[in-house]
């Protein structure tokens, strides 16, 4: 497969400018934007964001995920990136996402491709941090165009409108995501799938090396209403392990800045009788800035 430089040097335009160094130091904007953000985030809880499930806080980062999982013939298909991309917070209480298009590899035969457009916008309702409340509610919109090639895509577009809790006690996360997609055409076709995952997280410590690993577990499921897989439901359990955030600058004080790493690596595993792939092995890479 060729990799296009393109998308790679606007990733590297993009954390230079936000993080000052394109211009060798800070400019004014620079400064009062991620200030802003900073004290945005600051508001909510410092959970990391779960693997699968999307998190309910609002986030800023450069992320990619590498998915190798097998369909139900028992054949690999590798997915290059799983639609993830640029997430930005520019105002105090939203998020815009902006996501690649994924790239299928499939060793069965059937063609490789590109996958569809998606994005995602979060609206922040709820939130206090650890020392009030360590609590969350956000509204999320999601939608995807059909861009997708050699049928590795949906027919129509599709808007997905979920809601995220989250509520923390000590060092344990809980997160629940709930939502249903609403396809532009084809209603028949296509049908509904209602998904609804639920994550608990653990943060191992809260001082020293210890303090960056988040084991996790994860509960993904997928109900479906009309369309060819009326009435059946698919459930995965997610086990997994997050590290990060692990700062990757620091100012002269020796404060951590914002430009960090996030890895992670989990799988998904199939709890019922039906579904489309198994044994998903999800890889995520992430660059919070």
């Amino acid at each position: 497969m060729k990799i296009q430089s393109q998308p790679i040097l606007l990733v590297i335009m993009i954390l230079l400018v936000a993080t000052g160094s394109f211009f060798g130091q800070s400019t004014t904007f620079i400064e009062r934007y991620q200030a802003r953000v900073s004290a945005t985030q600051a508001e909510q809880p410092h959970w990391v964001t779960p693997l699968v499930t999307v998190t309910p806080r609002l986030e800023q980062e450069i992320r990619s995920d590498f998915i190798h999982q097998y369909n139900t013939k028992g054949f690999t298909i590798w997915n290059y990136g799983n639609g993830k991309g640029l997430e930005l917070i520019p105002e105090r209480h939203t998020e815009l996402i902006f996501n690649v298009p994924p790239f299928f590899n499939r060793f069965n035969g059937a063609q490789d491709g590109f996958g569809d457009v998606s994005f995602l916008a979060k609206y922040r309702i709820y939130s206090r941090n650890e020392e009030h409340g360590n609590a969350i509610v956000t509204a999320f919109a999601a939608g995807s165009i059909p861009t997708g090639k050699n049928a590795n895509g949906s027919c129509c577009a599709i808007v997905t409108p979920t809601l995220a809790v989250g509520k923390g006690f000590g060092q344990l996360a809980l997160t629940s995501t709930a939502g249903g997609s609403l396809p532009a055409s084809n209603v028949k076709g296509l049908g509904h799938t209602i998904a609804w995952n639920s994550t608990v997280q653990y943060r191992v410590a809260r001082k020293g090396l210890a303090r960056f690993f988040w084991p996790e577990a994860e509960i993904n499921s997928s109900f479906y209403k009309g369309g060819s897989n009326d009435g059946k439901i698919a459930t995965f359990a997610t086990p997994g392990l997050i590290v990060g955030r692990i700062p990757l600058t620091h100012d002269a004080s020796g404060k951590p800045g914002r430009l960090g790493l996030t890895v992670g690596a989990g799988q998904q595993i199939a709890l019922t009788h039906f579904h489309t792939y198994n044994h998903a092995t999800v890889i995520t890479m992430r660059l919070p800035f």
